[in-house]
């Protein structure tokens, strides 16, 4: 396979196709063991494209390889206050196992910074575990780092929080 089997573009999520090539990238991610190690359930596929189509700030890039959907980007734009400007948050990234090594992490995350250079972004963010080296690695490679602010502060980065709401 080369690079130039592989095409990325920008989700429509009213296309029934792309609806599917996202119900099965996603799910696959949440099975993977740096996802959630289990498929989504029946009831957040079924809520799953609604949810997305409905949130105003939705940005979503696929992989494919021929007509079989291999990655995706699932984004939402967000707006920087310090810079006054907007900004992307890859939420969830992924890649078919079988396929990595190959280019297409690089090639969805050059797509999304096209994406947000060309309307007008600060940057891009994304959380992604400790244990995930292979990820943190291929992030250092397209430029992503450890968040430090002030950039010259001595306090260490910053780390990504959530509190579970019932």
């Amino acid at each position: 396979m080369s690079m130039a089997e592989i095409n990325i573009i920008k989700a429509e999520l009213t296309k029934t196709e792309h609806q599917e090539a996202v119900l099965k990238m996603v799910s696959a991610y949440a099975a993977d063991p740096m996802g959630d190690g289990k498929p989504l359930s029946g009831s957040v596929r079924s809520r799953l494209i609604e949810g997305l189509l409905h949130h105003p700030t939705t940005l979503v890039f696929l992989a494919t390889h021929g007509t079989e959907p291999c990655g995706i980007a699932v984004c939402f734009r967000g707006f920087s206050t310090f810079a006054a400007k907007p900004l992307i948050n890859i939420h969830d990234f992924y890649v078919d196992p079988e396929l990595r090594g190959r280019g297409i992490g690089r090639a969805l995350l050059k797509r999304v910074e096209c994406e947000a250079r060309n309307t007008g972004c600060c940057k891009l963010t994304l959380e992604v575990q400790q244990n995930n080296s292979h990820a943190h690695s291929i992030y250092r490679k397209c430029g992503f780092a450890q968040t430090v602010l002030p950039a010259d502060a001595d306090g260490g980065g910053s780390l990504f929080m959530s509190k579970l709401l019932s």
